[in-house]
C-alpha cells in the first residue's frame, strides 16, 4: 500500500511541474504589423499569378528555371526583397511595344477615314 501512495505521489507531482514549465504568453500586435503581414501575402499572391501564366513559365523554362523552384523561392524571400520584386513588376510594360501598337491604330483609322472619303490622303491622278 505504501508504494502505491508514492507512485501516486510522484505521478502526481510529475502532472503538476507540467503546468509550471509551459506558460502561454499572447500580445497585441500592432496595426503596422498586421498590415506588413497582410501586404506581404498580396504581394506573395501577385508575384505568383505572374509566375503562374503559361508564357512567363516558358520564359523561365527557357532560362533554366523550374517554375516549382521559382514558386519556392518567392515564398522564402525577404520583405525587402519581396518589395523590390513587387515594384520591378509594376514597371514591366503590360502588353509589349507600345510604339508599333500607336502606328497599327493611325493607319487603321487614316484607312477607315479614306474609304469613307473624309480625307484624299490617296490622290488619284
Amino acid at each position: 500500500m505504501r508504494f502505491k501512495q508514492m507512485i501516486a505521489a510522484i505521478t502526481a507531482a510529475c502532472f503538476l511541474s507540467l503546468g509550471l514549465h509551459t506558460t502561454a504568453s499572447a500580445g497585441v500586435i500592432g496595426t503596422p504589423e498586421y498590415l506588413s503581414a497582410t501586404d506581404r501575402a498580396g504581394q506573395i499572391a501577385r508575384i505568383e499569378s505572374t509566375l503562374s501564366r503559361a508564357d512567363v513559365q516558358a520564359q523561365l523554362v527557357a532560362l533554366g528555371v523550374d517554375p516549382a523552384d521559382a514558386s519556392q523561392r518567392i515564398a522564402s524571400l525577404g520583405d525587402a526583397e519581396l518589395d523590390l520584386m513587387s515594384s520591378k513588376l509594376d514597371q514591366l510594360p503590360a502588353g509589349g511595344d507600345s510604339f508599333l501598337a500607336v502606328i497599327g491604330i493611325v493607319f487603321i483609322v487614316l484607312l477607315i477615314l479614306e474609304i469613307t472619303g473624309v480625307t484624299d490622303i490617296f490622290k488619284k491622278v
